[in-house]
């Protein structure tokens, strides 16, 4: 969304580039937004996250109402932060 490759695919795919709701995730063949997008990526970080499959017996419009409310006020709810919530690693990896 913020790069020039982000707004191509946003758009490829029929989505505003300049609208901050948007999620969208790209996996092979597979276009998912919003709350699909969301259980997609934390089924894909494996161990415990697999659980959040289960989430997808609630049915999509009532997931991805609460996706919307949580997009919309997270910044006032979690707070926003200047930097990334990851440790960033100052040196290189050691050479093999």
């Amino acid at each position: 969304m913020q790069s020039e490759l982000g707004r191509t695919l946003l758009t490829g795919h029929g989505y505003d580039p300049d609208d901050p709701l948007t999620f969208l995730v790209l996996d092979g063949k597979q276009c998912m937004t919003q709350s699909d997008a969301w259980i997609h990526l934390m089924v894909a970080a494996g161990g415990g996250w697999r659980l959040i499959r289960a989430a997808r017996v609630i049915p999509r419009a009532l997931r991805d109402s609460v996706y919307r409310l949580i997009a919309r006020n997270r910044y006032r709810w979690f707070g926003r932060r200047k930097t990334c919530y990851l440790p960033q690693s100052d040196s290189a990896p050691p050479p093999i």
